[in-house]
């Protein structure tokens, strides 16, 4: 049953697919690499000519694209066994998952196999959450949590102070003083774009905190729950009033491109936020955020466990050489080699423990180094979520199903904040998806 949820989820994701894993290129090997197209990720592929030259007879082809594209064609040809590539960037959601489908190629030989590489290293959560049966199938490139990032000089200009740990209902008070529609600054940004993986991680965390459930313990939907209804009218309400333009089609790239371009006060999102936000090669608020914990309502923490990670397809041709790039570039020398080249703030963080060890790199996040690694450390589900829930994950239902009935229920979010339907009418449409999947969920129980 559970397989058969993620053929069909291939299948509806399915997009045009890209040349064969490991052709023939410049008389060696190529091993191609679906990458998703964020920061830290490009810092990579402008590195990978080190990783060509110290390799010979290994070319590297990347296929980078948007979150929610690159999503869709890595599970496609994934679940199809289509062998497009040799190497996939995936999440905490999928790895656990595709293991035990037996779809992907266990990495614990190949690590023991490698001098120096030190899989004990990584922060035990995040080793934890990409591993099967205490068996790691993916390692983990960065991590993070959630946290929030504002403006500390516009909070003195407008006499605030930033709480230790704020509420959702104070960030709210906040962010309607903040904001300044004649200067183009947004009290706040918050991800409003469609995709399971965008506008509903961000959203779940506060649906959690406000006490909400996907499903309850007998797989029964509740999106149409007080709790829920709350936590969506709030969301909607906050963006739809003291948002950022265009929310409805806006991720996390469209939000730290108007943070970090001074358009926006306030911005909830993935704790990685911060190396851009303090890059000077590309943002105009260097040195003026103070990162303050996930906001929460009637939970100790609302954060939540992320970690985009390498993983090897069990149908690649050449798992060596697949491996071989994928310690290059998740050890400690590939930390050190950014942080020397691109500076400090462009390290992949949240992953190794040693970075945090690192100087250089302390003194160049020492404005959210700790609280990163505080939102990870909370980050379990009976700190984040006020009832018990029976499926894994804090931003995400850990189940297969969850792919396309995420992205449907962000598409009627997506249109609550554009205002084309109502939050009742949303979560109306929303229940009925989520109800035909707990459904399949109790027959089988």
């Amino acid at each position: 049953m559970r397989r058969l949820g993620y053929l069909l989820a291939a299948v509806a994701l399915l997009v045009t697919g890209c040349a064969g894993a490991g052709a023939a290129g410049g008389g060696g090997r190529t091993l191609v690499i679906a990458i998703v197209a964020n920061p830290q990720m490009k810092d990579a592929m402008t590195l990978a000519p080190e990783f060509e030259k110290a390799n010979p007879g290994v070319k590297l082809k990347f296929v980078s694209l948007p979150e929610n594209q690159a999503r869709a064609k890595i599970t496609a040809s994934t679940a199809t066994e289509g062998g497009e590539f040799d190497v996939v960037m995936i999440s905490n959601y999928e790895a656990p998952q595709w293991a035990a489908n037996g779809w992907l190629e266990n990495l614990e030989p190949h690590m023991a196999a490698t001098p120096g590489y030190d899989r004990n290293d990584f922060i035990p959560s995040i080793r934890q959450s990409l591993s099967y049966k205490d068996q790691m199938y993916a390692v983990p490139f960065y991590g993070e949590s959630s946290f929030l990032a504002y403006r500390k000089d516009l909070f003195e200009k407008a006499g605030l102070t930033m709480p230790a740990k704020p509420t959702w209902q104070q960030i709210a008070e906040f962010a309607a003083k903040l904001d300044d529609k004649a200067n183009g600054v947004a009290g706040i940004c918050l991800r409003g774009k469609p995709g399971w993986g965008e506008s509903l991680a961000p959203f779940t965390t506060v649906a959690n905190t406000f006490g909400a459930q996907w499903f309850d313990k007998g797989w029964n939907a509740k999106l149409t729950s007080p709790e829920f209804k709350a936590a969506a009218e709030f969301y909607v309400n906050l963006i739809r009033e003291h948002g950022e333009v265009g929310a409805a089609s806006a991720g996390f790239s469209e939000c730290g491109t108007n943070y970090t371009q001074g358009q926006a006060a306030m911005w909830y999102d993935a704790t990685v936020m911060a190396g851009t936000n303090e890059d000077p090669a590309s943002s105009k608020v260097v040195g003026k955020s103070g990162y303050a914990p996930a906001p929460v309502e009637k939970t100790q923490a609302s954060g939540w466990l992320y970690t985009w990670s390498l993983a090897v397809p069990k149908v690649a041709k050449d798992k060596d050489a697949a491996w071989k790039f994928m310690a290059w570039m998740t050890d400690k020398a590939f930390v050190q080699k950014v942080g020397t080249t691109y500076g400090w703030n462009r390290v992949p963080p949240g992953v190794r423990q040693s970075t945090y060890d690192i100087p250089a790199y302390r003194d160049a996040a020492k404005a959210y180094a700790q609280p990163t690694l505080d939102g990870i450390a909370d980050a379990s589900q009976q700190k984040v979520m006020a009832n018990p829930v029976p499926y894994p994950g804090i931003q995400f239902v850990g189940i297969p199903e969850f792919q396309d009935l995420g992205t449907r229920v962000s598409q009627q979010l997506s249109a609550a904040i554009a205002g084309r339907e109502s939050v009742d009418e949303a979560l109306k449409q929303a229940q009925q998806y989520a109800e035909t999947v707990g459904k399949s969920y109790q027959e089988v129980r």
